[in-house]
Protein backbone atom coordinates (compact mmCIF):
# COMPACT_ATOMS: atom_id res chain seq x y z
CA UNK A 1 0.00 0.00 0.00
CA UNK A 2 1.03 3.58 -0.73
CA UNK A 3 -0.30 6.50 1.31
CA UNK A 4 -0.24 9.73 -0.66
CA UNK A 5 -0.95 12.88 1.32
CA UNK A 6 -2.18 15.72 -0.87
CA UNK A 7 -2.94 18.35 1.77
CA UNK A 8 -0.88 21.11 0.16
CA UNK A 9 -2.53 20.51 -3.21
CA UNK A 10 -6.18 19.83 -2.33
CA UNK A 11 -6.14 22.04 0.74
CA UNK A 12 -4.88 24.95 -1.30
CA UNK A 13 -8.39 25.69 -2.51
CA UNK A 14 -9.00 27.25 0.91
CA UNK A 15 -5.89 29.41 1.29
CA UNK A 16 -4.80 29.99 -2.32
CA UNK A 17 -2.02 27.39 -1.93
CA UNK A 18 -0.18 29.81 0.33
CA UNK A 19 1.38 27.63 3.04
CA UNK A 20 4.14 29.17 5.22
CA UNK A 21 7.58 27.69 4.58
CA UNK A 22 8.17 26.87 8.26
CA UNK A 23 4.81 25.08 8.44
CA UNK A 24 5.54 23.14 5.27
CA UNK A 25 8.77 21.80 6.72
CA UNK A 26 7.05 20.78 9.96
CA UNK A 27 4.34 19.10 7.90
CA UNK A 28 6.93 17.16 5.89
CA UNK A 29 8.56 15.87 9.06
CA UNK A 30 5.16 14.85 10.41
CA UNK A 31 4.33 12.97 7.20
CA UNK A 32 7.52 10.96 7.38
CA UNK A 33 7.02 10.11 11.06
CA UNK A 34 3.43 8.96 10.55
CA UNK A 35 4.15 6.52 7.73
CA UNK A 36 3.10 8.53 4.66
CA UNK A 37 4.95 7.45 1.51
CA UNK A 38 4.33 10.29 -0.96
CA UNK A 39 3.53 13.95 -0.43
CA UNK A 40 1.84 15.83 -3.24
CA UNK A 41 3.25 19.28 -2.59
CA UNK A 42 0.83 21.07 -4.89
CA UNK A 43 -0.23 21.73 -8.44
CA UNK A 44 2.06 22.47 -11.34
CA UNK A 45 0.55 24.98 -13.72
CA UNK A 46 1.32 27.57 -16.38
CA UNK A 47 -1.77 29.66 -15.53
CA UNK A 48 -0.97 32.83 -13.61
CA UNK A 49 -4.13 34.78 -12.76
CA UNK A 50 -4.42 36.39 -9.35
CA UNK A 51 -2.12 35.72 -6.42
CA UNK A 52 -1.56 32.10 -5.49
CA UNK A 53 1.09 30.69 -3.21
CA UNK A 54 4.01 28.43 -4.06
CA UNK A 55 1.96 25.21 -3.94
CA UNK A 56 -0.10 26.39 -6.92
CA UNK A 57 3.02 26.03 -9.09
CA UNK A 58 5.35 23.77 -7.07
CA UNK A 59 8.38 24.46 -9.20
CA UNK A 60 11.57 22.49 -8.81
CA UNK A 61 13.30 25.62 -7.49
CA UNK A 62 10.67 26.02 -4.76
CA UNK A 63 10.79 22.35 -3.76
CA UNK A 64 14.57 22.59 -3.35
CA UNK A 65 14.05 25.21 -0.59
CA UNK A 66 12.22 22.61 1.52
CA UNK A 67 13.63 20.10 3.99
CA UNK A 68 12.25 16.85 2.60
CA UNK A 69 12.91 13.66 4.61
CA UNK A 70 14.58 10.91 2.61
CA UNK A 71 11.67 8.53 3.27
CA UNK A 72 9.24 10.68 1.27
CA UNK A 73 8.70 10.80 -2.47
CA UNK A 74 7.47 14.12 -3.89
CA UNK A 75 4.50 14.37 -6.23
CA UNK A 76 2.86 17.19 -8.14
CA UNK A 77 -0.47 17.25 -9.97
CA UNK A 78 -1.35 18.81 -13.31
CA UNK A 79 -4.83 19.40 -14.65
CA UNK A 80 -5.54 17.70 -17.96
CA UNK A 81 -7.25 20.90 -19.14
CA UNK A 82 -3.80 22.44 -19.58
CA UNK A 83 -2.45 19.67 -21.82
CA UNK A 84 -5.42 18.93 -24.09
CA UNK A 85 -5.85 22.38 -25.63
CA UNK A 86 -4.63 23.86 -28.90
CA UNK A 87 -0.95 23.98 -27.93
CA UNK A 88 0.87 20.71 -28.74
CA UNK A 89 0.81 18.51 -25.67
CA UNK A 90 4.54 17.81 -25.59
CA UNK A 91 5.30 21.54 -25.76
CA UNK A 92 3.16 22.20 -22.69
CA UNK A 93 4.72 19.27 -20.82
CA UNK A 94 8.21 20.53 -21.67
CA UNK A 95 7.36 23.86 -20.05
CA UNK A 96 5.83 22.21 -17.01
CA UNK A 97 8.67 19.72 -16.55
CA UNK A 98 11.90 21.26 -17.87
CA UNK A 99 13.95 18.67 -15.97
CA UNK A 100 13.95 14.90 -16.25
CA UNK A 101 13.10 13.02 -13.05
CA UNK A 102 16.77 12.28 -12.39
CA UNK A 103 17.44 16.04 -12.17
CA UNK A 104 14.22 16.99 -10.37
CA UNK A 105 13.06 16.66 -6.75
CA UNK A 106 9.75 15.41 -8.17
CA UNK A 107 9.30 11.66 -8.51
CA UNK A 108 5.55 11.34 -9.15
CA UNK A 109 3.33 13.25 -11.57
CA UNK A 110 -0.43 12.83 -11.39
CA UNK A 111 -2.81 14.06 -14.07
CA UNK A 112 -6.37 14.97 -13.03
CA UNK A 113 -8.82 14.24 -15.84
CA UNK A 114 -12.49 14.62 -16.45
CA UNK A 115 -13.88 11.73 -18.45
CA UNK A 116 -14.08 13.74 -21.66
CA UNK A 117 -10.37 14.68 -21.36
CA UNK A 118 -9.02 11.22 -20.58
CA UNK A 119 -8.25 9.84 -24.04
CA UNK A 120 -6.58 13.07 -25.18
CA UNK A 121 -4.49 13.30 -22.01
CA UNK A 122 -3.25 9.70 -21.96
CA UNK A 123 -0.31 10.20 -24.38
CA UNK A 124 1.26 12.47 -21.74
CA UNK A 125 2.03 9.27 -19.88
CA UNK A 126 4.53 8.20 -22.53
CA UNK A 127 6.31 11.58 -22.49
CA UNK A 128 6.61 11.58 -18.69
CA UNK A 129 7.67 7.93 -18.44
CA UNK A 130 10.43 8.53 -21.00
CA UNK A 131 11.77 11.19 -18.64
CA UNK A 132 11.73 8.85 -15.65
CA UNK A 133 8.63 9.97 -13.77
CA UNK A 134 6.17 7.73 -11.96
CA UNK A 135 2.80 8.59 -13.53
CA UNK A 136 -0.69 8.48 -12.07
CA UNK A 137 -3.98 9.38 -13.73
CA UNK A 138 -6.91 10.56 -11.59
CA UNK A 139 -10.29 9.95 -13.21
CA UNK A 140 -12.83 12.41 -11.81
CA UNK A 141 -16.60 12.09 -11.56
CA UNK A 142 -16.84 8.43 -12.56
CA UNK A 143 -19.43 7.53 -9.90
CA UNK A 144 -22.34 8.56 -12.12
CA UNK A 145 -21.03 6.80 -15.26
CA UNK A 146 -22.48 3.58 -16.60
CA UNK A 147 -20.70 0.25 -16.48
CA UNK A 148 -20.12 0.43 -20.21
CA UNK A 149 -18.52 3.87 -19.95
CA UNK A 150 -16.23 2.91 -17.05
CA UNK A 151 -15.12 -0.31 -18.74
CA UNK A 152 -14.34 1.68 -21.91
CA UNK A 153 -12.15 4.01 -19.84
CA UNK A 154 -10.31 1.05 -18.36
CA UNK A 155 -9.65 -0.29 -21.87
CA UNK A 156 -8.11 3.03 -22.92
CA UNK A 157 -5.96 3.11 -19.77
CA UNK A 158 -4.68 -0.41 -20.46
CA UNK A 159 -2.95 0.87 -23.59
CA UNK A 160 -0.51 3.05 -21.61
CA UNK A 161 2.19 2.40 -18.97
CA UNK A 162 0.37 4.18 -16.14
CA UNK A 163 1.78 3.43 -12.69
CA UNK A 164 -1.46 4.09 -10.81
CA UNK A 165 -4.96 4.54 -12.18
CA UNK A 166 -7.00 6.51 -9.67
CA UNK A 167 -10.70 7.15 -9.50
CA UNK A 168 -12.05 10.06 -7.48
CA UNK A 169 -15.39 10.20 -5.72
CA UNK A 170 -15.65 13.81 -6.86
CA UNK A 171 -19.18 14.41 -5.62
CA UNK A 172 -18.74 12.51 -2.36
CA UNK A 173 -21.79 10.49 -3.33
CA UNK A 174 -20.40 6.94 -3.19
CA UNK A 175 -20.84 4.34 -0.50
CA UNK A 176 -18.69 1.21 0.03
CA UNK A 177 -20.90 -0.93 -2.22
CA UNK A 178 -20.57 1.55 -5.09
CA UNK A 179 -16.83 1.74 -4.45
CA UNK A 180 -16.59 -2.02 -4.96
CA UNK A 181 -18.70 -1.78 -8.10
CA UNK A 182 -16.55 0.94 -9.73
CA UNK A 183 -13.39 -1.05 -8.96
CA UNK A 184 -14.83 -4.16 -10.57
CA UNK A 185 -15.75 -2.22 -13.70
CA UNK A 186 -12.28 -0.66 -13.97
CA UNK A 187 -10.73 -4.11 -13.51
CA UNK A 188 -12.42 -5.31 -16.70
CA UNK A 189 -9.35 -4.21 -18.67
CA UNK A 190 -7.00 -2.46 -16.23
CA UNK A 191 -4.74 -4.87 -14.34
CA UNK A 192 -2.20 -2.41 -12.95
CA UNK A 193 -2.12 -0.59 -9.62
CA UNK A 194 -5.22 1.35 -8.67
CA UNK A 195 -5.76 4.33 -6.38
CA UNK A 196 -8.71 6.05 -4.74
CA UNK A 197 -9.37 9.66 -3.78
CA UNK A 198 -12.46 10.06 -1.62
CA UNK A 199 -14.53 13.08 -0.54
CA UNK A 200 -16.30 13.23 2.78
CA UNK A 201 -19.68 14.80 1.87
CA UNK A 202 -21.59 11.95 3.50
CA UNK A 203 -18.98 11.04 6.12
CA UNK A 204 -17.88 7.96 4.15
CA UNK A 205 -14.43 9.00 2.90
CA UNK A 206 -12.48 6.68 5.21
CA UNK A 207 -15.01 3.84 4.90
CA UNK A 208 -14.84 3.98 1.11
CA UNK A 209 -11.03 4.07 1.21
CA UNK A 210 -10.83 1.03 3.48
CA UNK A 211 -13.34 -0.84 1.33
CA UNK A 212 -11.16 -0.07 -1.69
CA UNK A 213 -8.20 -1.64 0.14
CA UNK A 214 -10.25 -4.82 0.60
CA UNK A 215 -10.93 -4.75 -3.14
CA UNK A 216 -7.23 -4.55 -4.02
CA UNK A 217 -6.64 -0.80 -4.36
CA UNK A 218 -3.14 0.06 -3.16
CA UNK A 219 -2.71 3.83 -3.66
CA UNK A 220 -4.63 5.77 -1.00
CA UNK A 221 -5.13 9.55 -0.86
CA UNK A 222 -5.73 11.55 2.30
CA UNK A 223 -5.25 15.05 3.68
CA UNK A 224 -4.47 16.39 7.14
CA UNK A 225 -7.78 17.05 8.97
CA UNK A 226 -9.40 16.23 5.62
CA UNK A 227 -8.38 19.67 4.29
CA UNK A 228 -9.66 19.88 0.75
CA UNK A 229 -12.14 21.48 -1.55
CA UNK A 230 -15.70 21.40 -0.27
CA UNK A 231 -16.18 18.91 2.58
CA UNK A 232 -12.65 17.63 2.26
CA UNK A 233 -11.18 14.16 2.07
CA UNK A 234 -10.27 11.09 4.06
CA UNK A 235 -8.24 12.33 7.02
CA UNK A 236 -4.56 11.44 7.03
CA UNK A 237 -4.45 11.20 10.81
CA UNK A 238 -7.04 8.40 10.66
CA UNK A 239 -5.82 6.61 7.54
CA UNK A 240 -2.23 6.28 8.77
CA UNK A 241 -3.47 4.55 11.93
CA UNK A 242 -5.49 2.04 9.90
CA UNK A 243 -2.68 1.36 7.45
CA UNK A 244 -0.08 1.06 10.20
CA UNK A 245 -2.21 -1.72 11.70
CA UNK A 246 -2.38 -3.47 8.33
CA UNK A 247 1.36 -3.09 7.83
CA UNK A 248 2.10 -3.97 11.47
CA UNK A 249 4.18 -0.81 11.41
CA UNK A 250 5.16 1.44 14.30
CA UNK A 251 4.53 5.11 13.56
CA UNK A 252 5.04 8.35 15.51
CA UNK A 253 1.88 10.46 15.55
CA UNK A 254 3.23 13.20 17.81
CA UNK A 255 4.59 15.54 15.08
CA UNK A 256 1.37 15.20 13.07
CA UNK A 257 -0.89 15.92 16.03
CA UNK A 258 1.29 18.88 16.93
CA UNK A 259 1.04 20.44 13.48
CA UNK A 260 -2.71 19.85 13.49
CA UNK A 261 -3.06 21.63 16.84
CA UNK A 262 -0.90 24.60 15.95
CA UNK A 263 -1.87 25.19 12.32
CA UNK A 264 -4.43 22.98 10.61
CA UNK A 265 -7.15 22.95 13.27
CA UNK A 266 -7.15 26.76 13.67
CA UNK A 267 -7.23 27.09 9.88
CA UNK A 268 -10.10 24.61 9.70
CA UNK A 269 -12.00 26.62 12.31
CA UNK A 270 -11.47 29.70 10.15
CA UNK A 271 -12.23 28.20 6.73
CA UNK A 272 -14.79 25.57 7.68
CA UNK A 273 -13.96 22.53 5.59
CA UNK A 274 -15.38 19.22 6.69
CA UNK A 275 -18.75 17.59 6.20
CA UNK A 276 -22.03 19.18 7.30
CA UNK A 277 -25.68 18.71 6.32
CA UNK A 278 -25.26 20.86 3.20
CA UNK A 279 -22.36 18.75 1.93
CA UNK A 280 -24.29 15.63 2.84
CA UNK A 281 -27.15 16.79 0.60
CA UNK A 282 -24.72 17.67 -2.19
CA UNK A 283 -23.30 14.14 -2.02
CA UNK A 284 -26.74 12.60 -1.91
CA UNK A 285 -27.93 14.49 -4.99
CA UNK A 286 -24.67 14.53 -6.97
CA UNK A 287 -24.15 18.30 -6.71
CA UNK A 288 -20.61 19.61 -7.09
CA UNK A 289 -19.38 20.46 -3.56
CA UNK A 290 -17.86 23.74 -4.72
CA UNK A 291 -21.40 25.16 -4.89
CA UNK A 292 -21.69 24.54 -1.16
CA UNK A 293 -18.22 25.87 -0.42
CA UNK A 294 -18.91 29.09 -2.32
CA UNK A 295 -22.25 29.68 -0.62
CA UNK A 296 -20.89 28.96 2.85
CA UNK A 297 -18.15 31.50 2.20
CA UNK A 298 -20.59 34.19 0.99
CA UNK A 299 -22.49 36.05 3.69
CA UNK A 300 -25.31 36.85 1.25
CA UNK A 301 -26.49 33.23 1.48
CA UNK A 302 -28.71 32.45 4.44
CA UNK A 303 -29.43 28.91 5.53
CA UNK A 304 -32.68 29.10 3.58
CA UNK A 305 -30.86 30.34 0.46
CA UNK A 306 -28.43 27.42 0.57
CA UNK A 307 -31.14 24.81 1.03
CA UNK A 308 -33.22 26.40 -1.72
CA UNK A 309 -30.22 26.44 -4.07
CA UNK A 310 -29.55 22.75 -3.35
CA UNK A 311 -33.19 22.01 -4.16
CA UNK A 312 -32.83 23.85 -7.46
CA UNK A 313 -29.55 22.20 -8.40
CA UNK A 314 -31.02 18.80 -7.54
CA UNK A 315 -33.67 19.42 -10.19
CA UNK A 316 -31.63 21.33 -12.77
CA UNK A 317 -28.36 19.42 -12.36
CA UNK A 318 -25.24 20.63 -10.60
CA UNK A 319 -22.51 18.12 -11.39
CA UNK A 320 -20.31 20.75 -13.02
CA UNK A 321 -19.53 23.86 -11.01
CA UNK A 322 -20.15 27.21 -12.66
CA UNK A 323 -20.01 30.62 -11.03
CA UNK A 324 -22.65 31.75 -13.51
CA UNK A 325 -24.98 28.99 -12.36
CA UNK A 326 -24.33 29.87 -8.74
CA UNK A 327 -24.96 33.55 -9.38
CA UNK A 328 -28.19 32.63 -11.11
CA UNK A 329 -29.45 31.18 -7.83
CA UNK A 330 -29.58 34.76 -6.54
CA UNK A 331 -29.86 37.09 -9.52
CA UNK A 332 -32.61 36.05 -11.92
CA UNK A 333 -34.00 39.43 -12.78
CA UNK A 334 -32.20 41.24 -15.58
CA UNK A 335 -33.36 43.63 -18.27
CA UNK A 336 -36.46 45.78 -18.13
CA UNK A 337 -38.80 44.88 -15.26
CA UNK A 338 -42.38 44.04 -16.16
CA UNK A 339 -45.55 43.36 -14.20
CA UNK A 340 -49.32 43.57 -14.50
CA UNK A 341 -50.49 44.52 -10.99
CA UNK A 342 -50.40 47.83 -9.14
CA UNK A 343 -49.94 47.64 -5.35
CA UNK A 344 -51.86 50.91 -4.83
CA UNK A 345 -55.00 48.76 -4.96
CA UNK A 346 -54.18 47.37 -1.51
CA UNK A 347 -51.72 49.70 0.21
CA UNK A 348 -52.64 53.33 -0.55
CA UNK A 349 -52.86 55.30 2.70
CA UNK A 350 -52.64 52.17 4.90
CA UNK A 351 -50.33 51.22 7.74
CA UNK A 352 -48.48 47.97 7.02
CA UNK A 353 -47.19 45.33 9.40
CA UNK A 354 -44.40 43.41 7.66
CA UNK A 355 -43.60 39.98 9.14
CA UNK A 356 -40.01 38.85 8.64
CA UNK A 357 -38.70 35.32 8.98
CA UNK A 358 -37.04 35.71 12.37
CA UNK A 359 -38.16 34.05 15.62
CA UNK A 360 -39.35 37.40 17.01
CA UNK A 361 -42.74 36.91 15.34
CA UNK A 362 -43.53 33.67 17.19
CA UNK A 363 -41.99 34.95 20.43
CA UNK A 364 -44.28 38.01 20.49
CA UNK A 365 -47.22 36.41 18.75
CA UNK A 366 -49.89 37.31 21.31
CA UNK A 367 -49.03 41.01 21.26
CA UNK A 368 -48.79 41.07 17.46
CA UNK A 369 -52.14 39.35 17.04
CA UNK A 370 -53.74 41.76 19.54
CA UNK A 371 -52.37 44.73 17.61
CA UNK A 372 -53.60 43.35 14.29
CA UNK A 373 -57.12 42.75 15.61
CA UNK A 374 -57.33 46.18 17.18
CA UNK A 375 -55.64 48.42 14.60
CA UNK A 376 -56.20 46.38 11.43
CA UNK A 377 -53.00 47.15 9.47
CA UNK A 378 -52.37 45.42 6.15
CA UNK A 379 -50.36 42.37 7.25
CA UNK A 380 -47.71 41.17 4.81
CA UNK A 381 -45.58 38.06 5.46
CA UNK A 382 -42.27 37.29 3.79
CA UNK A 383 -42.13 33.91 2.08
CA UNK A 384 -43.87 31.28 4.23
CA UNK A 385 -43.61 33.02 7.63
CA UNK A 386 -46.52 31.72 9.72
CA UNK A 387 -45.75 32.94 13.22
CA UNK A 388 -49.23 34.45 13.63
CA UNK A 389 -52.65 33.06 12.78
CA UNK A 390 -53.19 32.58 9.06
CA UNK A 391 -56.49 34.44 9.23
CA UNK A 392 -54.63 37.59 10.28
CA UNK A 393 -52.19 37.59 7.35
CA UNK A 394 -53.48 39.44 4.26
CA UNK A 395 -50.70 38.92 1.73
CA UNK A 396 -47.41 37.15 1.16
CA UNK A 397 -44.35 38.39 -0.71
CA UNK A 398 -41.72 36.20 -2.39
CA UNK A 399 -39.39 36.86 -5.30
CA UNK A 400 -36.45 34.43 -5.25
CA UNK A 401 -37.21 31.75 -7.89
CA UNK A 402 -35.22 29.03 -6.14
CA UNK A 403 -36.84 29.83 -2.81
CA UNK A 404 -40.22 29.80 -4.56
CA UNK A 405 -39.41 26.44 -6.10
CA UNK A 406 -38.45 25.08 -2.71
CA UNK A 407 -41.56 26.55 -1.06
CA UNK A 408 -44.04 25.88 -3.86
CA UNK A 409 -45.94 23.16 -2.01
CA UNK A 410 -46.25 25.35 1.09
CA UNK A 411 -47.45 28.32 -0.97
CA UNK A 412 -50.15 26.25 -2.65
CA UNK A 413 -51.46 25.33 0.82
CA UNK A 414 -51.36 28.87 2.22
CA UNK A 415 -54.53 30.94 1.73
CA UNK A 416 -53.06 34.40 1.03
CA UNK A 417 -52.49 35.89 -2.43
CA UNK A 418 -48.79 35.94 -3.31
CA UNK A 419 -47.07 39.11 -4.52
CA UNK A 420 -44.30 37.99 -6.87
CA UNK A 421 -42.74 38.96 -10.25
CA UNK A 422 -44.91 36.36 -12.00
CA UNK A 423 -44.27 37.65 -15.53
CA UNK A 424 -40.53 37.20 -15.01
CA UNK A 425 -40.43 33.83 -13.25
CA UNK A 426 -39.12 30.66 -14.95
CA UNK A 427 -41.80 28.37 -16.30
CA UNK A 428 -40.98 25.60 -13.83
CA UNK A 429 -41.58 27.93 -10.90
CA UNK A 430 -44.90 29.14 -12.28
CA UNK A 431 -45.99 25.59 -12.96
CA UNK A 432 -45.10 24.54 -9.41
CA UNK A 433 -47.39 27.24 -7.99
CA UNK A 434 -50.42 25.77 -9.74
CA UNK A 435 -53.60 27.81 -9.33
CA UNK A 436 -52.18 30.11 -6.65
CA UNK A 437 -53.44 33.71 -6.85
CA UNK A 438 -50.41 35.74 -7.98
CA UNK A 439 -50.16 39.52 -7.86
CA UNK A 440 -47.60 40.30 -10.55
CA UNK A 441 -45.23 43.13 -9.59
CA UNK A 442 -42.01 43.05 -11.62
CA UNK A 443 -38.44 43.73 -10.64
CA UNK A 444 -34.94 44.06 -12.00
CA UNK A 445 -31.63 44.33 -10.18
CA UNK A 446 -29.23 47.27 -10.46
CA UNK A 447 -26.51 48.04 -7.93
CA UNK A 448 -27.23 50.77 -5.37
CA UNK A 449 -30.67 51.50 -6.81
CA UNK A 450 -34.21 51.71 -5.47
CA UNK A 451 -36.89 52.73 -7.98
CA UNK A 452 -40.58 52.26 -7.26
CA UNK A 453 -42.69 52.04 -10.42
CA UNK A 454 -46.43 51.52 -10.68
CA UNK A 455 -46.16 47.86 -11.72
CA UNK A 456 -42.44 47.10 -11.34
CA UNK A 457 -39.37 48.17 -9.39
CA UNK A 458 -35.57 48.33 -9.65
CA UNK A 459 -33.67 47.05 -6.62
CA UNK A 460 -30.05 46.70 -5.47
CA UNK A 461 -30.59 42.97 -4.84
CA UNK A 462 -33.31 40.37 -5.20
CA UNK A 463 -33.52 39.83 -1.42
CA UNK A 464 -37.17 39.52 -0.48
CA UNK A 465 -36.97 42.31 2.11
CA UNK A 466 -35.99 44.79 -0.62
CA UNK A 467 -38.80 43.56 -2.84
CA UNK A 468 -41.33 43.87 -0.01
CA UNK A 469 -40.23 47.42 0.79
CA UNK A 470 -40.55 48.32 -2.90
CA UNK A 471 -44.04 46.85 -3.23
CA UNK A 472 -45.35 48.63 -0.14
CA UNK A 473 -43.66 51.91 -1.04
CA UNK A 474 -44.94 51.84 -4.62
CA UNK A 475 -48.40 51.15 -3.20
CA UNK A 476 -48.42 54.46 -1.36
CA UNK A 477 -48.65 53.06 2.16
CA UNK A 478 -48.50 55.34 5.18
CA UNK A 479 -45.77 53.60 7.18
CA UNK A 480 -44.16 50.17 7.66
CA UNK A 481 -43.86 48.40 11.00
CA UNK A 482 -41.46 45.46 10.96
CA UNK A 483 -41.66 42.34 13.14
CA UNK A 484 -39.35 39.32 13.03
CA UNK A 485 -36.34 41.16 11.64
CA UNK A 486 -34.15 39.91 14.45
CA UNK A 487 -30.82 40.17 12.66
CA UNK A 488 -27.71 38.09 13.32
CA UNK A 489 -24.84 37.96 15.79
CA UNK A 490 -22.83 41.13 16.27
CA UNK A 491 -19.94 40.02 14.05
CA UNK A 492 -22.06 38.45 11.31
CA UNK A 493 -21.48 40.30 8.01
CA UNK A 494 -25.15 39.82 7.08
CA UNK A 495 -26.02 42.52 9.61
CA UNK A 496 -23.77 44.96 7.82
CA UNK A 497 -25.21 44.05 4.44
CA UNK A 498 -28.79 44.55 5.65
CA UNK A 499 -27.95 47.85 7.29
CA UNK A 500 -26.48 49.14 4.04
CA UNK A 501 -29.65 48.15 2.19
CA UNK A 502 -31.86 49.83 4.77
CA UNK A 503 -29.73 52.98 4.63
CA UNK A 504 -29.93 52.99 0.84
CA UNK A 505 -33.72 52.64 1.02
CA UNK A 506 -34.04 55.41 3.64
CA UNK A 507 -32.01 57.78 1.45
CA UNK A 508 -34.61 57.61 -1.32
CA UNK A 509 -37.07 60.51 -1.38
CA UNK A 510 -39.99 58.09 -1.69
CA UNK A 511 -38.97 55.94 1.30
CA UNK A 512 -41.53 55.33 4.02
CA UNK A 513 -41.00 55.50 7.77
CA UNK A 514 -39.68 52.16 9.05
CA UNK A 515 -39.82 50.96 12.63
CA UNK A 516 -39.14 47.57 14.18
CA UNK A 517 -41.72 46.57 16.79
CA UNK A 518 -39.89 43.41 17.93
CA UNK A 519 -36.21 43.21 18.96
CA UNK A 520 -33.81 43.79 16.05
CA UNK A 521 -30.06 44.12 15.61
CA UNK A 522 -30.55 46.21 12.48
CA UNK A 523 -30.04 49.97 12.51
CA UNK A 524 -33.69 50.91 12.25
CA UNK A 525 -36.03 52.90 14.50
CA UNK A 526 -37.18 50.67 17.34
CA UNK A 527 -40.60 50.62 19.03
CA UNK A 528 -42.32 48.03 21.23
CA UNK A 529 -45.34 46.11 20.05
CA UNK A 530 -46.45 46.09 23.67
CA UNK A 531 -46.65 49.87 23.67
CA UNK A 532 -48.74 49.84 20.49
CA UNK A 533 -51.21 47.12 21.43
CA UNK A 534 -53.46 49.15 23.73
Amino acid sequence: MVILDCTLRDGGYYNSWNFPLELTNLYLGAMSASGVDIVELGLRSLINKGFKGASAYTTDSYIRTLSIPSSLKVAVMINATEIVGDTPQNDVLAQLFPNAAADSPVSVVRIACHVHEFVKALPACNWLKERGYIVGFNLMQVADRTQEEVEALSLEASKYPIDALYFADSMGSMDPAQTTQIISWLRKHWQGAMGIHTHDNMGLALSNTLQAVKDGVTWLDATVTGMGRGPGNARTEELVIEVADMRKQAINMVPLMSVIRTYFQPLKNQCGWGSNPYYYLSGKYGIHPTYIQEMLGDSRYSEEDILAAINHLKVEGGKKFSLNTLDATRQFYKGEPRGTWSPTELFAGKNVLLLGTGPGVAEHRVALEGYIKTHKPVVVALNTQSGVAQSLIDLRVACHPIRLLADCEAHTQLPQPLITPASMLPDDVLASLGDKTLLDYGLSVKANTFEFGEKACVLPTSLVICYALAVITAGGANKIMMAGFDGYGADDPRNSEMNKLLQLYAADSAALELSSVTPSRYEVKSLSIYGLSR
